[in-house]
């Protein structure tokens, strides 16, 4: 059960990174940022629909909230990520969005929900120091990054953090097919109003039709049903960890679609950054 677990887990982060890649190649082909998250999102919204018509959800008022906090992360989420791999690269937006429990830590310590301690303190460090290396901040603008691009990407990972926090406090009043149909509902009501409806209706033409129908059914069909399986079957931490797979698979994704190369210095702080929250996630559990 927990092998089927784990690589169920695996599966879901592949998939995250790939869409990663297939993003970054729309992009290259001219598609808005924007455009290509409001597909990833409705084409995974049917998705989750279907899985929905299974095993119909229980609605609640406090389940309806949470979902709706879950589904404003997402947007976040999806719309600073690709505009994070626009301004940066897939390797740089990917790592930056796994920031994302440094960010739970600092809300918890704000809300008073976690004692703070030395050791989360140098965890958050290190992670800090880790984003210099990655982004190379000391020479923005000059080495194809720039200051929007690492503020979508510290946004995708607030987003993110978002998200945990509804889906968790949600899955206390419903099961997760409902959650994440209220979600991506969400979703899709917030990013239509930031969306050039013109350029989103002419991919329905386009040669890349397919591209964005494959686009939301691995970044988020597919993925969040395995994941969500996948973690009824293991350990938070132990999925937290294996989740790690996205980061890397986008970076290789990257280097072999689009030829994004990273220097030492940047290899060496997504390694910081990984393992910083990899171990911080043990500790945790």
């Amino acid at each position: 059960m927990r092998v089927s677990g784990l690589g169920l887990v695996i599966l879901a982060a592949i998939l995250w990174g790939v869409s990663g890649g297939l993003g970054g190649f729309l992009m290259d082909r001219g598609w808005d940022p924007l455009v290509i998250s409001l597909y990833r999102g409705t084409v995974g919204l049917l998705c989750i629909l279907i899985w929905g018509l299974f095993k119909p959800a229980r609605w609640n008022k406090p389940l309806l909230l949470w979902s709706i906090v879950a589904g404003i992360g997402v947007a976040g989420n999806f719309i600073f990520y690709f505009v994070s791999i626009s301004e940066a690269s897939i390797a740089v937006a990917a790592t930056l969005m796994y920031t994302a429990p440094i960010f739970v830590l600092l809300i918890s310590f704000i809300f008073r929900l976690e004692q703070a301690s030395l050791s989360k303190w140098l965890a958050i460090g290190f992670v800090m120091f880790g984003v210099v290396l990655l982004t190379e901040v000391y020479s923005i603008g000059s080495e194809g990054i720039t200051m929007l691009g690492l503020a979508a990407g510290i946004g995708a990972g607030l987003s993110y953090a978002l998200f945990i926090f509804g889906f968790k406090y949600a899955s206390r009043h419903g099961q997760p097919q409902g959650i994440l149909t209220i979600a991506f509902l969400a979703f899709t009501f917030i990013t239509v109003f930031f969306t050039d409806l013109n350029e989103a209706a002419s991919v329905f033409s386009s040669p890349d039709f397919m591209w964005m129908i494959l686009l939301g059914i691995f970044g988020a069909g597919l993925s969040f049903f395995f994941y969500v399986v996948g973690l009824k079957r293991t350990s938070p931490t132990s999925a937290s960890i294996i989740a790690m797979v996205e980061p890397v698979t986008a970076s290789l994704l990257g280097l072999i679609v689009l030829n994004e190369l990273l220097t030492g210095a940047q290899l060496g702080g997504m390694a910081i950054i990984l393992l910083t929250v990899t171990i911080l996630s043990v500790k945790q559990s």
